[in-house]
């Protein structure tokens, strides 16, 4: 196969040359109105040949169900931190994201380790760190956990909004849709909702 998927392996595979693992590590949920940020860490210390592993964003629901659950059982080692609200809003989204990053790769770090992140740069970790544009897109570690953290989010979103319907959560994932605006027009905000995020109202 000679797809974008086979890059994806093919850079991953490069790293391992010289490293013991390489640690793909991504984030859900940054732009969302409501709900957490989640953070996976995939940590490899080989590549498994699955074609259909790529970016979270490009794939179904029903796929991304089924990619997850046979990742998690690839041998891999996995890790996923969730940030809420009241610590978003206390010290900002990036910040937030960061720290957890941050916390996720660095339970997974052994010795020549390298760490690939999509563009934000988590700090020290004691070990080599990559974080280009697009890396979710780029390299199989991070295409991996963007699919971990994608359906441990939604779950979260979709089990939210059995409990409370009144924001849609289980369609709108916490996203700034217009339903989901359009409720929070209706009924404010409630205790999950990002305070220090900004929103437009739907217009008649």
């Amino acid at each position: 196969m000679t797809s974008g998927v086979d890059i994806l392996g093919s850079r991953d595979r490069e790293i391992l040359l010289d490293a013991n693992t390489v640690i793909g590590v991504d984030e859900v949920g940054r732009g969302a109105l409501a709900g957490p940020v989640v953070v996976c860490a995939a940590a490899f210390e080989e590549i498994p040949d699955d074609g259909e592993v790529r970016d979270s964003k490009l794939l179904t629901p029903r796929r991304r169900d089924s990619i997850a659950a046979r990742l998690r059982s690839c041998g891999a080692r996995w890790v996923v931190c969730e940030v809420w609200p009241e610590l978003i809003d206390r010290i900002n989204i990036l910040e937030a994201t960061r720290l957890a990053m941050a916390a996720a790769a660095r339970t997974l770090v052994v010795p020549r380790s390298v760490v690939i992140t999509d563009h934000v740069h988590p700090g020290d970790l004691g070990c080599r760190i990559l974080s280009p544009k697009r890396a979710d897109r780029d390299y199989f570690s991070v295409a991996a956990a963007s699919i971990v953290a994608k359906v441990h989010r939604d779950q979260i979103m979709v089990n939210l909004g059995r409990y409370d319907p009144r924001w849609k959560w289980e369609r709108n994932k916490g996203y700034g849709t217009v339903d989901h605006r359009r409720a929070l027009q209706n009924v404010g905000p409630g205790v999950l909702h990002r305070r220090s995020f900004r929103w437009s109202p739907v217009l008649p």
